[in-house]
């Protein structure tokens, strides 16, 4: 169980969290929709713990995260994973080194200890195979197509199997038919780790594939959070344009003037 409790965060002038409230329930995969630039990737910064509210706190399993130390918020972050929106891969390292960082990075968080070799390149090519990236260790990312960079971060994620996964925007500036790959990859990788799953995004037709509920992010709060279903039904006009979208050909609006 994740909340986000009267959550504030300013820069400078620029208000982005206006005291936001929010319940992510163990096991779903909710989705935050909102427009660009309304703060979405920062709620995920600071449900990860890279960032600290002004005010107001983000608990996860017992644990407000936001009030620890920065020495401790590792410890309490490390079943957590992030789909950075740019993928965020190192140019410098072929697939084999991109994926298996966290691991060599931090061992077997079981035992304490350093994974062996054989076991970081059998972990690797499982997690390659699940994205549909297999054989590709000796690949640089400048090798790879926008939506194969997205996979490949989404390898580096399920390499360590977290138990919470935050997606940042995950199908943005992808062709529709590698939007609808990613969404199953999301999915999917929601039923192999049984985890909990925060999907960002502003499009419509990914959120409703994915989501088992779906929130609205709306001057700095959450307006609305509830099933696909019912919430296309909301009364909101975000929410009606959204459905607008959806069901309208976009030139018939033209026709109407």
């Amino acid at each position: 169980m994740i909340t986000i409790y009267d959550l504030y965060k300013s820069y400078n002038s620029l208000e982005v969290l206006k005291g936001l409230n929010l319940e992510v329930n163990q096991g779903e995969i909710l989705v935050i929709l909102g427009r660009s630039g309304v703060g979405k990737s920062v709620l995920l910064k600071h449900i990860i713990g890279i960032e600290k509210p002004d005010k107001g706190y983000i608990e996860v399993d017992g644990v407000k995260i936001s009030e620890l130390k920065q020495r401790d918020v590792y410890k309490a972050v490390r079943h957590m994973g992030m789909l950075f929106q740019g993928s965020a891969l190192f140019d410098s390292m072929d697939m084999l080194e991109n994926t298996a960082f966290y691991l060599r990075q931090h061992g077997n968080p079981e035992t304490g200890k350093p994974y062996s070799e054989d076991e970081i390149r059998q972990k690797v090519r499982e997690a390659l195979e699940m994205v549909g990236l297999e054989g590709t260790e000796e690949k640089m990312p400048s090798d790879l197509s926008g939506g194969m960079r997205k996979r490949a971060g989404l390898a580096r994620l399920i390499v360590y199997r977290p138990t919470i996964l935050l997606y940042d925007e995950p199908t943005t500036g992808l062709d529709p038919i590698t939007c609808q790959q990613i969404n199953e990859l999301i999915v999917k990788t929601q039923e192999e780790l049984k985890g909990t799953s925060i999907v960002v995004t502003h499009d419509i037709h990914s959120a409703l594939f994915v989501a088992d509920r779906l929130a609205l992010h709306h001057d700095g709060v959450i307006t609305h959070v509830d099933t696909p279903e019912n919430f296309m039904k909301i009364d909101d006009p975000i929410i009606s344009f959204l459905n607008k979208t959806l069901w309208e050909h976009p030139r018939a609006r033209e026709g109407k003037k």
